[in-house]
């Protein structure tokens, strides 16, 4: 596939959630990449769109000369993706040691989410239990409510898929140089925290408090909320420039003189609850009619039918249709080594597993030796 990454190539042991988002990535950006998953795992696979654009291969590890083989492909490859716990691909013959004596250069991606030490590495977890121990969820919530969980984006793809293939790229750049190869430790709890940066420091300066939904970025202030309209539907509204807000102000046709007080604090929710009743009196619809596109800051909130048929996302292809499914476009965009469209994802294949080997290096002889030995499913 074309794309800067164009030649990279990535062997992805197989996991769930991170792992794949993160070789996925660098599919979209053009490197080539063979996914290795156990036998007999079920996926719905014509919708898995974490695994699009990419070979795949079922392979038992456990049979005779499946390390070997994976060792082999290792030694032809740039980058090794994995996301078990802490220890199980050095059980498998298949850690960083043996890796990188086949492969010096190779870059060795870890995904965990408490990382590859500390008191907790071995415990089992997931996106919630991470991003709970940073800071990170306690934030996210109204007053007086339970934290709400915000799905998985910042644990499982923004802590730590995303924050894995930052590490790879930055670790590739490197060995360009230097030759040499490393472990990338990519834990969720990190990078969950580094997300939370900007928090950290308006909190130690006084500007970020620990109660959630009354803060300027948490639902707590009137200007930088979501609101329900007349039909039901919502819009958010993130107006926090005085500029911007005096002109939500004036395309909403709101004189009243408390509005401006907008950083005042104390005011907020009352203001919240005015504002909240003027949006009430048309529909979603209707509001994009006198504020989207302009200086408001405003945006309808749509759902996952209604955002790929948006005139914007339309406009920059933001969703693509691979197969008769809506895909979200690779990102971000390049000007001279643009990605090829995504392909479809795959099933694993017996019958395709022999070319695809031979396409990685394997010998004729290691992939019939594999075949005999039931390892390829």
């Amino acid at each position: 596939m074309a794309g800067p990454l164009k030649g990279v190539k990535v062997i992805e042991m197989a996991g769930i959630g991170p792992g794949p988002f993160c070789a996925m990535m660098l599919a979209d950006m053009g490197a080539q990449v063979l996914r290795i998953e156990r036998p007999g795992t079920a996926r719905a696979r014509a919708t898995d769109i974490l695994v699009r654009s990419r070979d795949v291969v079922a392979m038992d590890l456990a049979a005779p000369g499946a390390t070997a083989a994976v060792l082999d492909m290792v030694a032809g490859a740039d980058v090794l993706i994995e996301g078990f716990r802490p220890g199980v691909m050095e059980r498998l013959g298949l850690g960083p040691v043996p890796c990188l004596e086949r492969r010096p250069a190779l870059v060795y991606g870890r995904m965990t989410g408490w990382g590859q030490h500390g008191p907790l590495a071995h415990a089992a977890g997931h996106d919630i239990n991470y991003i709970a121990i940073t800071g990170a969820l306690h934030a996210i919530g109204r007053p007086g409510a339970n934290p709400t969980v915000p799905l998985n984006y910042v644990g499982d793809f923004g802590g730590g898929a995303m924050m894995l293939a930052f590490g790879i790229a930055a670790a590739l750049y490197e060995a360009r140089s230097s030759g040499k190869g490393q472990v990338v430790d990519a834990a969720m709890t990190d990078g969950a925290a580094l997300l939370s940066a900007m928090m950290y420091g308006m909190h130690a300066g006084g500007a970020w408090n620990n109660r959630r939904g009354d803060n300027m970025l948490d639902g707590g202030a009137h200007f930088y909320d979501t609101y329900e309209c007349a039909d039901g539907k919502h819009v958010a509204v993130g107006a926090i420039e005085a500029k911007f807000y005096a002109r939500l102000l004036a395309l909403c046709g709101i004189e009243d003189e408390a509005f401006r007080a907008q950083m005042d604090q104390q005011a907020w929710p009352e203001l919240k609850a005015k504002l909240a009743g003027i949006f009430r009196t048309r529909t979603r619809d209707q509001w994009c009619e006198v504020l989207e596109g302009s200086d408001a800051c405003f945006a309808p909130v749509l759902d996952w039918d209604e955002a790929p048929r948006h005139p914007h996302n339309v406009a920059r292809n933001t969703f693509v249709e691979v197969e008769g499914m809506i895909h979200p476009a690779p990102a971000p965009r390049f000007s001279r080594t643009e990605p090829d469209a995504p392909r479809a994802p795959r099933e694993a294949s017996a019958e395709a597993a022999p070319d695809i080997l031979a396409a990685w290096g394997l010998r004729d002889s290691t992939i019939d030796a594999l075949q005999q030995a039931k390892a390829l499913g």
